[in-house]
């Protein structure tokens, strides 16, 4: 059975999270109160109707059906309210199954939080990318569940055994999180080699700023990750791996709402 964490540690944890939830919730409160409300989050199901002339067919027209439409502030707003319970449910009702969760090295908690925030964050970016149909957002955010979910197995799989950790966790999760980018990168280098000019050929260039930053944000959880594992530094500590995920969650959605915000949520923008 697995030491608990230090009192005065897990005194300092509980006060990140409900600092951190406040943070978060102050985002979402803010968000929807200052966002406007004319751009929608509208995915589409592509559908192909015949033609047909002289009863014979000649060919097909690409249509859409749209799948249902929200703001998509509301969108936006929600991965920091999902962030904002997880820590609220972390300082508070779950603290102590947390803090023995982080005495062995795990914290399914966040994974599971990570599995809704994180994906509706990359969805969001997809969608800002023109990827707006419904079968190719499902497939990006089931890649993205299964990548986080591959990181909740590679704590669960190593407990007790961070010396000589089993990597295939880690490596089958990076292949799998990869595609997502792979995917978007592809959309906007072919939107952006149709002239030379993101704005010319449609995405305006804040969406090439939030993916790049996002991109580079999202690396830094997997890097943790090997930090982590490889006991590097401050690292070998595990609760300085948790406050780092605490931090790079805050950054990364933190940036990404207000990225969008500043690019096309703005009343009147």
């Amino acid at each position: 059975m697995a030491a608990p964490i230090p009192i005065d540690r897990a005194r300092s944890l509980a006060r990140w999270n409900r600092v951190l939830a406040a943070l978060h919730g102050g985002q979402f409160v803010a968000m929807l109160a200052v966002a406007g409300t004319a751009v929608a989050f509208a995915p589409y199901v592509p559908t192909i109707k015949p033609i047909l002339e002289g009863g014979q067919f000649v060919g097909v027209e690409q249509t859409r059906v749209e799948l249902f439409s929200i703001p998509l502030a509301w969108f936006i707003a929600s991965f920091l309210g999902l962030s904002a319970i997880a820590h609220l449910v972390a300082g508070w009702p779950l603290r102590a199954r947390y803090e023995a969760w982080l005495a062995r090295g795990m914290n399914p908690l966040r994974w599971v939080e990570y599995a809704f925030s994180s994906t509706v964050m990359i969805v969001a970016i997809a969608w800002l990318s023109f990827i707006q149909d419904v079968p190719a957002l499902v497939a990006i955010a089931g890649c993205n569940i299964a990548m986080i979910l591959f990181g909740w197995s590679m704590e669960a799989a190593n407990e007790g055994r961070r010396d000589r950790p089993d990597w295939k966790h880690y490596i089958f999760g990076c292949i799998i999180g990869v595609m997502p980018w792979i995917g978007i990168f592809s959309i906007l280098l072919a939107y952006g080699a149709q002239s030379g000019l993101p704005d010319d050929a449609g995405i305006p260039a804040f969406v090439y700023a939030i993916v790049i930053s996002l991109f580079l944000s999202f690396n830094v959880f997997a890097i943790t990750m090997v930090l982590q594992f490889r006991r590097i530094g401050r690292w070998r500590d595990y609760l300085v791996g948790e406050k780092t995920y605490m931090v790079m969650s805050l950054v990364a959605k933190s940036a990404l709402a207000w990225q969008v915000f500043s690019g096309t949520l703005r009343p009147g923008g």
